[in-house]
């Protein structure tokens, strides 16, 4: 547990403690979809709406755990609640990102931290640094074997991981999950596959920046045409305002998020279709 100026950084394990106390406020500073498809059970939504609020109604004597992506926008909320005057805050290291990490392992008691992989995928694991048989390793730049193999490998060794119940939303010192790095590699069958093992296409990492927005200033196009497909939204808006739209560096990319923007239009606009009701008629 490290102490920063008049706040704490505290684990998820000492920020379990904590909550399971009772009386404290949690507030979660992500954006309003990240927060819709996960958070803490006993959080709060915090916004740049009703966050002054929370500063002047809650009592200053009352603990508050403030929890952002990965731990580093929840640091400046829990010095603001620090200078306002409140006496117990705690920014949460690692974020949401590391408290559904632990959460996924729980889930999962019976997986064994050690597997037996295929030569290729340990050889592999080997050249890059990676203990031959450890699914959840990190290396320096803290990513895992599933990462580094949606980036480089066959996508035989990424089914391989995959299928040994590799966890999928692991981020590395960059806040990237391994779909960033497979658009990054720009190899189809990889991006398809933590696609289809439920990849979150709208993560955003430590620069507030999605695979979307990363494939589309990268001018990743065949990576971007497979994100639209699997539905990543070209106006998806973070919270320092740019949309993957915004920041397209080539036509390419522009018309294809123009021809998905020109969809979701048309789709939204067409009338519901009623089914038709017939009478049999009489014998």
């Amino acid at each position: 547990m490290k102490r920063a100026g008049g706040f704490r950084k505290i684990s998820v394990v000492a920020a379990r403690e904590i909550i399971a106390r009772g009386d404290i406020l949690v507030l979660d500073v992500r954006d309003h979809d990240s927060y819709r498809r996960g958070h803490i059970e006993e959080s709060e939504h915090a916004t740049n709406d009703n966050l002054f609020s929370y500063l002047s109604v809650t009592p200053k004597d009352k603990p508050v755990i403030i929890c952002c992506y990965h731990g580093n926008s929840s640091v400046a909320y829990a010095k603001l609640f620090s200078d306002f005057g409140f006496t117990d805050v705690s920014s949460l290291d690692g974020g949401y990102e590391a408290w559904a990490a632990e959460e996924i392992a729980a889930t999962k008691p019976g997986r064994a931290a050690s597997v037996e992989f295929s030569e290729p995928l340990q050889a592999f694991l080997l050249e890059h640094g990676f203990a031959p048989n450890d699914i959840d390793a990190r290396n320096t730049e803290h990513a895992t074997p599933l990462m580094l193999a949606a980036w480089l490998a066959p996508p035989a060794c990424v089914k391989e991981l995959l299928q040994a119940g590799a966890y999928i939303h692991a981020v590395n010192a960059d806040g990237n999950q391994a779909l960033w790095l497979a658009c990054a590699g720009e190899i189809s069958e990889n991006i398809q596959l933590l696609i289809d093992a439920g990849a979150d296409i709208q993560h955003i990492n430590v620069n507030a920046a999605t695979p979307l927005m990363f494939v589309a200033s990268s001018g990743r196009a065949k990576a971007l045409e497979q994100l639209l497909a699997a539905g990543a939204d070209p106006l998806f808006e973070t919270d320092l305002g740019l949309t993957a739209f915004d920041v397209a560096a080539t036509m390419q990319c522009l018309d294809l998020m123009r021809g998905a923007i020109r969809r979701k239009k048309a789709r939204q606009s067409r009338p519901p279709i009623h089914p038709v009701r017939t009478t049999r008629a009489k014998q």
